[in-house]
C-alpha cells in the first residue's frame, strides 16, 4: 500500500486534492496528488458527509474539503529525538558552553565571544519554534550548526581536548557546589536569626500591656486572689500548663483550646513566664474571661528551689565554657551549627517541662501544650486514656527516619549504645499527657538531673530538650493516635489537608513561626483564626 493509501485510511478515507509536504513522525514526507486551491491537504469523503457526496472535478461544486491540521508540537520531544535539528544543536550548544568557560579560562576572550553570540542565535531559535509550535527547519539550523561546529573546531585545534575541558567543567562544579553549601549556610543563619529575633508587633504588645499593669492596681490585686483559687489544685477539672515567653502565641494556645471545648469552665490552664514578660502575660489573662476557664500565671522567680545547686543544667550555665558556647556569637564556634548553639535551647523555661510535678505537686494528670500549636478539638479525652503505668503519652515520630533515636543521640558513645536502641522510635513534645503519680514513682526528675550530667560537655547529644526527654523518658512512653498531634507546620510546605483537617492539635514546629514573616502562608490562616483582635492593644501592634 502506498503511503498516501496509508495516510488516506488512517483519516478515513478519500481522494487526496493537493499535494503537501506535511510532518509525521519528525520526517517531511511529500504527498503527490492534483493541484488544488486549499492551503493545507486535504481529502474528499467518500460518500460526503452524510454519504450522498461524491468527489468533484475541476470547476464541480461540492462540499468544502475537511482540513487536517499538523500534529501539535512538542519541543521537548524535538530536543529527545536523536534525528531532530533541535538535538543536534542543543548538544552543540552544550559544548560550545563549556568552551566558553575554557577560552575565558586562558584568555581568548574573542572566541568566548564568539561562542556566545552563536549560543544566543540558538537560544533564540528555540524560543521561536516554541512559539510557533514548528520544529526548526534545516534552513534555520544549518547556519548556526556551521557556525558552532567551525568554532568548536577552533576551540579543539587550541588544544582544548577532552581531557582539559573535563578537568575545567569539575573545578567549576566543585567551586559552584562550595557556593551552593555557604549560601546555604548562610540562609540556615539568617534564618535562626529571623525566627529567634522578637518581633516589632509582639514588643509593642509588651509594652502596652506591661504600662496597663503599672496603671491598673486591680490587675495586681486581682492577680493576688488567683493564686488563692481552689481550682488550681482541684483534681477533678482539666489540667494544662504551658511554659512561654511570647503573650499573643500563649493567647493562641487558650483560646483555641477553649474554642474547641464542650466544657471550657472546666479547664484550668497554668502559665510560667520569666520575670521579663510576667506582667505583660498576666495582664493579657487577667483582662479576659476565656468562657469561664481559669488562667493562673506565674513567674519563674517565683521558684527559687530551681537554682545551680539542684539543677544540673543552671550549674553549667555557669561555667564559662558554656556562656562562651551559647551567648559568645557565631565566630566563636564556627564548627558548629548555629541552631546547635541556639541559647533558647537551654533557657530554663524549656527545661521546666522537666520539673512538672514539683511545680504542681496537688495534681495528678497534666497535658503539657508547647505555645506553638493550635488546638482543633476538645482535647478533654485525653484525660482518661490508660496510661497503662507509662508516664508520658505522645504521639511517635517512627514514619519519618530522621525522628529515630540515632539522629539526636551520639552513639559512638558507649554510655548511649549500650543502653538504647538506634532505630527507637522518636516523640514529639508538643502535646504531652504525663501521669504526675507515675512520674514521681519513677523518679522521673532524677533521671533528668543523670543524663543532663552526663552531657556537661555535649558528648551525649548536641542541644534541645528532645533528646533529654527521649532519654529521660525512656521505657515511660504511651504512644498516641498520630491524629492528636501533627507536626511540621513550621518547615515543611506539603501536609496533606486531609492530615490538618483530621487533627486535633497542629503543631507549627520549625522556624517558620506563624507569628513571623517567615509563615508558611498557606498554614497561617489556621493560627491567626484564634488571634484575638477585637483587643485594642492587638488592633495597635498587630494590625498597623
Amino acid at each position: 500500500m502506498t503511503l498516501a493509501a496509508r495516510v488516506r485510511d488512517k483519516v478515513g478515507g478519500g481522494d487526496l486534492v493537493e499535494g503537501r509536504t506535511i510532518g509525521v513522525g519528525g520526517l517531511g514526507w511529500k504527498i503527490g496528488g492534483r493541484p488544488g486551491l486549499w492551503r493545507w491537504w486535504g481529502f474528499w469523503p467518500r460518500g460526503g458527509v452524510a454519504g450522498g457526496y461524491r468527489g468533484r472535478g475541476r470547476g464541480e461544486k461540492g462540499p468544502k474539503p475537511i482540513e487536517i491540521a499538523h500534529r501539535s508540537f512538542n519541543l521537548t520531544q524535538e530536543l529527545l529525538s536523536s534525528t531532530s535539528f533541535a538535538r543536534q544543536l542543543a548538544d552543540q550548544m552544550t559544548l560550545s558552553k563549556a568552551y566558553v568557560v575554557i577560552a575565558k579560562e586562558h584568555g581568548n576572550l574573542q572566541l568566548a565571544w564568539e561562542l556566545s553570540s552563536q549560543i544566543r542565535n540558538c537560544q533564540r531559535l528555540f524560543s521561536q519554534a516554541a512559539v510557533r509550535g514548528k520544529p526548526i527547519s534545516l534552513e534555520e539550523a544549518h547556519p548556526i550548526i556551521t557556525q558552532l561546529a567551525q568554532l568548536i573546531y577552533k576551540a579543539q585545534d587550541l588544544h582544548y581536548d577532552i581531557s582539559t575541558t573535563i578537568t575545567t567543567l569539575k573545578n567549576h562544579a566543585q567551586a559552584l557546589e562550595e557556593r551552593a553549601n555557604a549560601a546555604t549556610v548562610q540562609s540556615a543563619q539568617f534564618g535562626q536569626l529571623a525566627a529567634e529575633a522578637l518581633p516589632k508587633s509582639l514588643h509593642c504588645l509588651n509594652m502596652k500591656l506591661l504600662d496597663e499593669w503599672f496603671r491598673n492596681q486591680e490587675l495586681r490585686k486581682l492577680a493576688e486572689t488567683h493564686r488563692k483559687s481552689p481550682m488550681l489544685v482541684d483534681t477533678n477539672l482539666y489540667h494544662f500548663c504551658i511554659f512561654s515567653d511570647n503573650v499573643l502565641a500563649t493567647s493562641v494556645v487558650v483560646n483555641s483550646t477553649i474554642s474547641n471545648a464542650d466544657h471550657p469552665q472546666l479547664l484550668v490552664f497554668h502559665i510560667v513566664t520569666d520575670g521579663i514578660n510576667y506582667q505583660a502575660m498576666a495582664s493579657w489573662f487577667l483582662n479576659n474571661d476565656y468562657k469561664g476557664c481559669f488562667v493562673e500565671v506565674q513567674s519563674l522567680e517565683e521558684f527559687d528551689w530551681l537554682n545551680a545547686s539542684y539543677s544540673p543544667l543552671l550549674k553549667q550555665l555557669s561555667y564559662s565554657e558554656s556562656k562562651a558556647y551559647y551567648f559568645s556569637g557565631v565566630s566563636a564556634y564556627p564548627e558548629e551549627e548555629t541552631k546547635f548553639r541556639n541559647p533558647k535551647f537551654v533557657l530554663l523555661l524549656n527545661h521546666l517541662r522537666f520539673y512538672i510535678p514539683e511545680i504542681y505537686p496537688s495534681l495528678e494528670k497534666i497535658v503539657f501544650l508547647d505555645d506553638d500549636v493550635v488546638i482543633q478539638k476538645d482535647l478533654t479525652p485525653l484525660f482518661s486514656l490508660n496510661l497503662h503505668g507509662n508516664v508520658n503519652a505522645a504521639v511517635e515520630t517512627c514514619l519519618e527516619s530522621y525522628h529515630r533515636f540515632y539522629k539526636f543521640l551520639n552513639f559512638s558513645n558507649p554510655l548511649i549504645s549500650s543502653k538504647f536502641d538506634p532505630q527507637a522510635c522518636g516523640w514529639a513534645f508538643g502535646v504531652n499527657v504525663f501521669d504526675l503519680i507515675a512520674w514521681k514513682k519513677a523518679n522521673v526528675t532524677a533521671r533528668y538531673h543523670y543524663w543532663q550530667e552526663q552531657n556537661a560537655h555535649r558528648t551525649l547529644w548536641k542541644t534541645g530538650t528532645l533528646p533529654a526527654g527521649l532519654l529521660t523518658f525512656y521505657g515511660l512512653m504511651e504512644p498516641l493516635d498520630r491524629r492528636w498531634h501533627v507536626l511540621g507546620l513550621g518547615y515543611d510546605l506539603d501536609i496533606d489537608d486531609r492530615i490538618i483537617q483530621s487533627a486535633a492539635v497542629l503543631h507549627f514546629s520549625g522556624n517558620m513561626k506563624p507569628w513571623l514573616k517567615l509563615a508558611v502562608s498557606k498554614y497561617k490562616h489556621l493560627w491567626a483564626q484564634f488571634v484575638d483582635f477585637e483587643r485594642p492593644y492587638v488592633r495597635d501592634c498587630i494590625m498597623h
